[in-house]
């Protein structure tokens, strides 16, 4: 049975990443460590990690002793900033027939994939990278 919400797989290992990073509480995290946890392949993981240094997340430094860490403090990022650096800004969900082929003058769904939608982005929002700390650990 398909979910009401879609989270992609990129969004869904810059998460991981993140969490897993936060986490870890070390200087340098190597994508060989997130994905050796994450069961990830480091291939597709370095695509997305190098989104999240772009995006002004996480420092990259290059070498054997290399890895990724945090630039910002982890109760100063939300997930919801971690999935629109992902994914662009989320959409307010609406009919799923753009009104293209409804026969009915009011629309059946009543509102709910709006609903559902700012539900989804205010859990996102209020939900920080520290939390993990307090809950993981």
């Amino acid at each position: 049975m398909p979910g009401v919400f879609h989270i992609s797989e990129m969004v869904s290992l810059a998460l991981h990443s993140m969490v897993f990073i936060t986490i870890e509480n070390k200087e340098l995290v190597s994508v060989k460590d997130i994905a050796r946890k994450t069961n990830f392949s480091e291939a597709h993981l370095s695509k997305v990690l190098q989104r999240l240094v772009k995006a002004g997340f996480l420092r990259s430094v290059r070498g054997p002793k290399g890895g990724f860490g945090l630039l910002k403090d982890p109760e100063d990022i939300n997930l919801l900033e971690i999935f629109e650096s992902i994914e662009g800004s989320i959409t307010i969900a609406g009919c799923p027939t753009n009104n293209i082929t409804c026969p009915f003058n009011q629309c059946i769904f009543q509102g709910i994939p709006e609903k559902l939608n700012n539900q989804f982005v205010e859990f996102l929002q209020d939900k920080k990278l520290s939390d993990f700390m307090k809950e993981l650990n």
